[in-house]
């Protein structure tokens, strides 16, 4: 008989363990071994660039052949890139574990939270999908958080010892996707083959989205605010570092600008009825404000900055991922979410260059 407490408890376990890694800061594990700010605004572009050209496939994938099975694949992928940056040499290397992670994350972005939405739809709860997404995101927060915590200890302990650590959790989190159940709102009993199948999830996905312009309004929205949020605190890893902030304190302040995001993703729910609109409004001026602090002098206010800009991110990711789970058929919840992420990619393709530029000499 399906569990949905417990089947929503393995999916909130999965992201605690994907997320507390002591390479959370990896940004600045690079910048600890010499490549430039250039170099790792370019690797992040590689990062993108993966993530466009394979983000709808593997959400056509997890559509197709189950979620259950693609998040498996995800955590294979994320283990052999970390296999990869340990014995790696050169930028080459690098850039070819970062690959791979985009894979991972591909096979994991949209696919968690179609199994989680089907899920709840199954357990006749669907309602409650914003609280989830908004625990999700809390979790995300705070462990990457904690992970950004033990960066100075990554740092003195070398990035492949650090990233060794890592292949712990990549185990223990095999064994718990293996424990998640499969959902299926729409049972087929059709003969038709898979080739066949990846068609018509293809076709049924564009079909919506060509007659869902709203949805598209909302994906485009919150990619935008996303992108510069997650490109500031990026490069405030290191722009924390040059200003001459202590390794011990580089931790903590990551950890607080990570916690705005936990305000962000808690107070939304307070105003559920709120104008999606005024949210967008508001949540832009907020990740605006914290590329304004980004210039101050002070490491505090620079951290304040990191600070506003998440909150105001994860605010908006709420709200929108709960509209559009909403829209979303479930026969091609998957691969529309991943729609969503690849709008978020091409997004970061364009400003991961300008933003390498624009932290870097302004």
């Amino acid at each position: 008989m399906f569990n949905i407490r417990k089947q929503l408890s393995k999916l909130y376990i999965s992201s605690v363990i994907s997320n507390l890694t002591i390479t959370g800061a990896w940004l600045a594990i690079l910048a600890s071994r010499g490549f430039s700010l250039v170099e790792i605004g370019i690797s992040e572009t590689i990062f993108h660039i993966t993530s466009i050209i394979f983000e709808i496939p593997s959400g056509v994938m997890a559509d197709v052949f189950g979620r259950k099975k693609m998040l498996i694949v995800s955590n294979i992928m994320l283990t052999i890139a970390t296999v990869i940056m340990i014995m790696s040499n050169s930028f080459f290397m690098v850039c070819l574990s970062i690959s791979l992670n985009a894979l991972s994350y591909n096979f994991s972005s949209g696919t968690g939270d179609a199994l989680a939405y089907d899920s709840m739809k199954k357990g006749r709860i669907a309602g409650k999908f914003e609280k989830y997404e908004s625990n999700q995101l809390i979790i995300y927060r705070v462990f990457s958080g904690i992970s950004t915590l033990c960066a100075g200890f990554a740092l003195a302990i070398g990035y492949r010892l650090a990233y060794a650590t890592d292949l712990i959790s990549c185990a223990a989190q095999f064994i718990i996707l293996s424990t998640l159940t499969e959902v299926n709102l729409k049972e087929t009993h059709d003969n038709k083959s898979t080739l066949a199948k990846i068609r018509e999830c293809f076709r049924e996905s564009f079909m919506f989205l060509k007659d869902a312009r709203k949805a598209m309004g909302f994906m485009l929205c919150n990619s935008f605010v996303g992108a510069v949020d997650i490109l500031l605190l990026f490069f405030l890893q290191a722009k924390l570092t040059e200003k001459g902030i202590p390794n011990r304190w580089l931790g903590p302040a990551l950890l607080f600008m990570e916690l705005g995001g936990v305000a962000g993703s808690k107070l939304i729910l307070k105003i559920p009825k709120a104008d999606y609109k005024l949210v967008f409004a508001c949540t832009t001026a907020l990740v605006l404000t914290g590329i304004g602090l980004e210039h101050a002098e002070s490491c505090l206010i620079m951290a304040l900055g990191g600070f506003i800009a998440a909150l105001g991110d994860d605010a908006l990711q709420v709200r929108t991922n709960a509209k559009l789970q909403k829209m979303f058929p479930s026969e091609q919840r998957a691969t529309l979410t991943s729609v969503e992420s690849l709008s978020f990619s091409l997004i970061m393709i364009v400003l991961s260059p300008l933003a390498s530029l624009f932290f870097t000499y302004w």
